[in-house]
């Protein structure tokens, strides 16, 4: 009945997928409709943006959501599918000790894998100007202290490297190699600023490494087939539910206010329903009304 999977199964399964040759697509959504989607839809993973989660609240992506939100949402998205969630967890909210709280939580939410960057608190979006990354030491202690955290090898960190940005490619290749080397599981340079750029991380980077497509944002590769000929093994698409949410309800939005009347659809409130597990809950419901009596309880002698 509970699509929720036991701690630490979605992490396994999603090691056995990047195991499998091939890359591994994970679109991005920030709640649990889009996570749902994104499983009916038949891929094998789904990715919580960190950007979607902070639009969902009011706010823009700059670093303005605390652990205990982000961590909320994550549990919410996680129990919603039995697909592994890989999930944004930003700097990992302040020192080593934070880094350690912060992967028991996700972890224990049943979140297959996280990922951690390098820049200084509060952080930016990665495809905006602005950004500022830690040293060196520092990223790679917060590396170690995740590592160390983790209650299950199974659970997935990725090291997330803003430092192309300001610093250049060859730092941000050499904090990526480093992050692996303190035990990291997979890469993540962002923002590479050209095709041959992103198509150089895989083949530098002695590792699984992560490709994040951003249409409009710092990368140009939009191509998940150029993207796996290259060598990635995981791409996310943060934005995708987050850009194709706007866009409908923007044109549902403009319909209403133009034609004074409500859009039509071809699926009813139950077909709606059916689709976050309404049949599941109802056939419950039913096993245990067939097990009750309608005979009053016997008093006691």
């Amino acid at each position: 009945m509970d699509p929720t999977p036991t701690p630490f199964s979605a992490a396994a399964q999603l090691r056995q997928q990047l195991a499998a040759p091939g890359m591994r697509i994970a679109p991005g959504a920030y709640d649990g409709i889009g996570a749902r989607l994104i499983e009916q839809a038949g891929f094998g993973a789904c990715y919580m943006t960190g950007a979607g989660t902070s639009a969902a609240r009011g706010f823009p992506d700059f670093g303005l959501l605390t652990l205990s939100e982000m961590v909320e949402n994550a549990a919410v998205m996680a129990r919603s599918v039995q697909i592994p969630l890989i999930a944004d967890a930003d700097t990992g909210y302040g020192n080593e000790l934070n880094v350690t709280r912060t992967v028991r939580e996700y972890e224990a939410r049943g979140v297959a894998a996280i990922h951690l960057e390098d820049q200084v608190s509060p952080k930016r979006c990665g495809h905006l100007d602005g950004k500022e990354v830690i040293s060196r030491e520092e990223f790679v202690s917060k590396i170690r202290a995740a590592v160390e955290a983790r209650r299950t090898p199974d659970f997935l960190l990725i090291a997330r490297t803003d430092a192309r940005a300001m610093l250049g490619l060859e730092e941000a290749l050499w904090r990526a190699e480093a992050a692996l080397d303190a035990g990291a599981d997979v890469a993540f340079v962002e923002a590479t600023q050209s095709v041959e750029e992103a198509a150089l991380v895989p083949r530098r980077i002695k590792g699984m490494c992560l490709l994040n497509v951003v249409p409009g944002g710092r990368t140009p590769v939009h191509d998940l087939r150029q993207a796996e000929e290259m060598g990635y093994k995981l791409a996310i698409l943060p934005g995708l539910m987050l850009k194709a949410t706007i866009e409908a309800g923007d044109a549902a939005l403009a319909e209403v206010k133009a034609t004074m009347r409500a859009p039509t659809t071809s699926a009813t409130v139950a077909q709606t329903f059916r689709r976050f597990g309404a049949d599941e809950w109802d056939a419950l419901r039913t096993r245990f009304n067939a097990g009750a009596t309608m005979e009053a309880p016997k008093k006691a002698a």
